[in-house]
């Protein structure tokens, strides 16, 4: 589409400003210093993040990954469904994970340095472009607390990775269209055709990372369009073949966007109740959610891991404002001539393009808890930085300031707004406190940190928290079921099988509310009935490890020793890191009493591992440790690591173990193995 303009057929760039010194990183011999000092600020404000943890589904997306941490690899990454979405995402972490296991400080820094390196790279798309004030905008936008959630949690690599290829495609495109719009013609000197072929190779690799930014996270689909408004920023005269150099980018991001509303829908789970907006309930979120984005830029607070889920009324016009305010702002934006008109609708274009992926009109898993979250900004945010910096720089012209003393100013107080943010995601805890510190409505922080409680053995404080969560949102059974297995810990059996009911009643098909209702059961001793709910979990889903696991400990209470002991095989096959399963196997290999059952070699395997995992700190697995050796006859080891087990149980007052250890060390110091039933 054309356009009027009076820079018709030139570039458009910024008339020089008299009395204004260039900056000092404008000469070539400065570049490299300007950009390690903007690569090192975003790093020094981050360092709360260093001694962070893991949260929220950084499991599911790395400490309990199979395709991460096994049985499967990498293989199954790009071959399975296992990893469909984030295939190059979970190849990083593969390999995070091969060099440095599950520390987690290696995972933050890594994603603060992709972080750095793109503010680096968006400083040189920014001069690219010719925009004034490129360093101000490279700056904010690393700086800004909005960006601590991608930042600071390990499983937003996807944004942090993602982004890097996604500026790094610009960059190579905005070069290549740069040397073709100075190309002359066609020649058959080598100079010349070495230039082409240099100018082919950028198109080359702008399409490459392209690929690569979409295998990391397809959200970045809208690049196409993001790339036809910079051809458009610097020339308004958009020419046919700019269209068909597009063509390619076009078909990279058709196949990204269908392959993630599939993923989205049969992959992730983004079907029922929670994504089944109307079209016109959908309209009027995508025409509010801009107008939040754009307010948390221009104001960081509060900034929310979650923010409160909003109620749609289609029917009130109210609701309809915002869009109707986007729609007539881009529209008017877009008749203005003036070079002011042109720099905010660039902006303004570019910000709403950039997140129309998450603005409601495709069902996105995230949606269940709120429509708009922080991480769904990274990318758009640029756009309205990179205007208000440029804006920043004449304000401080005015004020005859001196562009480097305002911008030092705001960035030292985003910098420190980044810093205090990040602390809040210094553990799992820390964050669900914070985040119902904030939302008080969010039922969603109050059943997380209650499992979190219940992990680290506050059960009362468990339940009420699970209590309150249901009283925020009655109907995920979820909670439900995480519930009885709180009152189940506290001996109440009867409570825990109401609520474990009511979960079935609210999805019959949810694995880990037969799970939890076949424990409880257990607990009764109604071991057919157990038996059977376990049984119905791995029916829905096979590979369900503590499944598998209970359904083992059950049969091993109806003496069905052999069966029990194939089923916790398959609970460590599906979880290599299962403790529990580990160890228990091991200590039926090592002591039962049925040689045909026993496996010396097997069992010390185990529990070495199981002793591994448990950095050598749990009695129990010692123990289990110490009767696998004795059981290899290996009875020099077996004393060594049950004394090493006894004085545990000593420090933990935990006589029961302590007792046991030392019966099973008499039979090794008369060099026999220990036995039981």
């Amino acid at each position: 589409m054309k356009r009027k303009s009076s820079n018709r057929g030139r570039r458009v760039t910024s008339p020089p400003r008299a009395g204004v010194a260039k900056p000092f990183f404008a000469a070539r011999e400065h570049f490299w210093l300007f950009a390690i000092a903007l690569a090192i600020a975003p790093i020094l404000v981050y360092l709360p993040v260093w001694k962070a943890g893991f949260i929220w589904d950084d499991d599911a997306h790395l400490t309990r990954n199979p395709c991460v941490i096994g049985p499967l690899g990498l293989s199954d990454v790009w071959s399975t469904a296992q990893a469909f979405y984030y295939p190059l995402v979970l190849t990083t972490f593969w390999v995070l994970h091969k060099l440095v296991g599950l520390n987690p400080w290696p995972y933050h820094i890594f994603n603060v340095l992709l972080h750095a390196g793109s503010a680096v790279l968006l400083w040189r798309i920014l001069q690219e472009l010719e925009i004034p004030g490129a360093w101000l905008g490279a700056a904010l936008w690393a700086l800004h607390p909005v960006m601590v959630q991608s930042v600071a949690w390990v499983t937003e690599l996807k944004n942090t990775q993602s982004c890097l290829f996604y500026l790094l495609s610009i960059l190579c495109f905005l070069k290549w269209e740069g040397s073709r719009s100075k190309a002359g013609p066609i020649s058959k000197l080598p100079r010349q055709r070495s230039s082409e072929r240099r100018s082919l190779e950028l198109f080359a690799l702008s399409l490459v990372f392209f690929v690569l930014a979409t295998l990391s996270k397809p959200s970045v689909v809208m690049l196409p369009a993001v790339l036809a408004l910079c051809i458009w920023w610097r020339n308004p005269r958009v020419k046919w073949r700019d269209i068909v150099s597009l063509a390619p980018f076009v078909g990279i991001s058709a196949i990204a966007s269908v392959w993630t509303i599939w993923e989205q829908r049969f992959h992730s789970g983004a079907v029922g109740l929670d994504w089944a907006q109307t079209w016109p309930e959908r309209f009027i979120i995508a025409g509010r959610a801009p107008w939040f984005y754009l307010s948390k830029l221009l104001w960081p607070h509060p900034l929310i891991f979650m923010y409160p889920r909003w109620a749609i009324h289609s029917s009130q016009l109210i609701a309809w404002l915002p869009l109707l305010a986007t729609l007539v702002g881009l529209t008017a934006l877009w008749f203005v001539h003036a070079k002011w008109g042109r720099a905010v609708f660039f902006a303004a274009a570019y910000f709403v393009v950039s997140l129309l992926p998450v603005l409601g009109f495709f069902s996105v898993y995230f949606f269940r808890y709120s429509f708009v979250s922080d991480h769904f900004q990274y990318l758009a945010s640029m756009g309205p930085i990179a205007l208000v910096s440029a804006g920043l720089l004449k304000l401080s012209d005015s004020l005859e300031l001196g562009e480097w003393t305002l911008g030092i100013l705001i960035c030292a107080v985003l910098g420190t707004l980044t810093w205090r943010q990040s602390g809040s995601y210094s553990d799992i805890k820390t964050l669900w406190r914070t985040t119902i510190q904030r939302n008080p409505s969010c039922w969603m922080a109050e059943n997380n940190l209650a499992s979190e409680l219940l992990e680290t053995g506050d059960v009362d404080g468990a339940i009420a928290h699970f209590n309150r969560s249901l009283e925020l949102k009655s109907d995920y059974p979820q909670t439900h079921y995480n519930l009885a297995y709180a009152l189940l810990r506290k001996g109440g059996a009867e409570p825990a099988i109401g609520e474990a009911r009511v979960g079935l009643t609210l999805d019959p098909n949810d694995p880990e509310a037969h799970v939890v209702l076949g424990m409880v059961l257990m607990t009764k001793g109604q071991l057919d009935e157990a038996v059977a709910e376990f049984s119905k979990a791995l029916e829905i889903r096979p590979n369900h490890s503590k499944a598998h696991y209970n359904l083992a400990i059950a049969l091993l209470d109806k003496h069905q020793t052999g069966e029990a002991i194939a089923q916790y095989e398959k609970a460590i096959e599906a979880k290599p890191d299962y403790v529990e399963a580990l160890t228990n196997l091991a200590w039926i290999l090592a002591t039962s009493s049925d040689a045909a059952t026993r496996g010396g070699p097997r069992a010390v395997e185990l529990a070495q591992r199981a002793a591994h995992l448990t950095r050598g700190g749990n009695p129990f697995v010692l123990r289990t440790l110490a009767a696998a050796y004795a059981n290899v006859k290996s009875f020099d080891k077996a004393l060594e690591t049950s004394q090493r087990a006894l004085e545990l149980a000593q420090e933990q007052r935990n006589a029961e173990i302590a007792e046991g250890i030392q019966r099973e060390m008499s039979f090794y110091r008369n060099g026999q193995p220990y036995r039981t039933d």
